[in-house]
């Protein structure tokens, strides 16, 4: 969420997914994680977790990511879900995550072709909390200034790419992977 409110503050077209079977934020252990469908408005979540321990959701962040969720967007989304005409209007996805990059190929892979459009699919490997997410959306920004000044998507995103990850492999250890898939 926090690449997509500066990605959208940037006045770039963004879009937000999930990819799991339900939504999971930190509960209070590791072992019992809160979960919620998609599709549940933040502002729901929001008042569950702040309805079972305000004290403690505060102090862990986790109510602040549901409000700020519920002013980027009202819902979670999941991507699994979302139609391939949707999915081919998207030039860049970008994953915070190596699992969710490769169950986005896994889908992309599976859809049927229509067009046979290229979607460059990249992940800004990000540990799952609030400071490297911040971290990562300011990447991601930058990234996606340097993608949208490119003249050819197809034939400059793999130097694109590695001369941004040799760059940002000097100042943080984050790992970037990418994939061109066809949809």
């Amino acid at each position: 969420m926090e690449a997509h409110l500066l990605l959208t503050n940037a006045h770039m077209r963004c879009d937000s997914y999930g990819t799991g079977s339900q939504v999971k934020l930190p509960g209070k252990s590791a072992g019992e994680p809160k979960v919620f469908k998609f599709g549940i408005p933040y502002a729901k979540m929001y008042e569950t977790l702040a309805g079972e321990d305000a004290a403690y959701f505060t102090a862990n962040g986790i109510l602040n990511l549901t409000r700020r969720g519920a002013s980027v967007k009202e819902s979670a989304t999941r991507w699994q879900d979302t139609s391939s005409e949707t999915v081919a209007s998207h030039d860049v996805v970008l994953a915070f995550e190596e699992r969710i990059f490769d169950a986005v190929i896994e889908d992309l892979q599976t859809r049927d072709p229509g067009e046979f459009k290229p979607v460059l699919v990249i992940c800004l490997d990000t540990k799952d909390n609030p400071a490297e997410a911040a971290k990562a959306g300011l990447t991601a920004l930058e990234m996606c200034w340097r993608i949208e000044k490119c003249e050819d998507l197809l034939s400059e995103a793999g130097d694109i790419i590695e001369e941004f990850g040799e760059q940002k492999m000097k100042e943080s250890s984050v790992k970037i992977l990418y994939q061109i898939c066809y949809l």
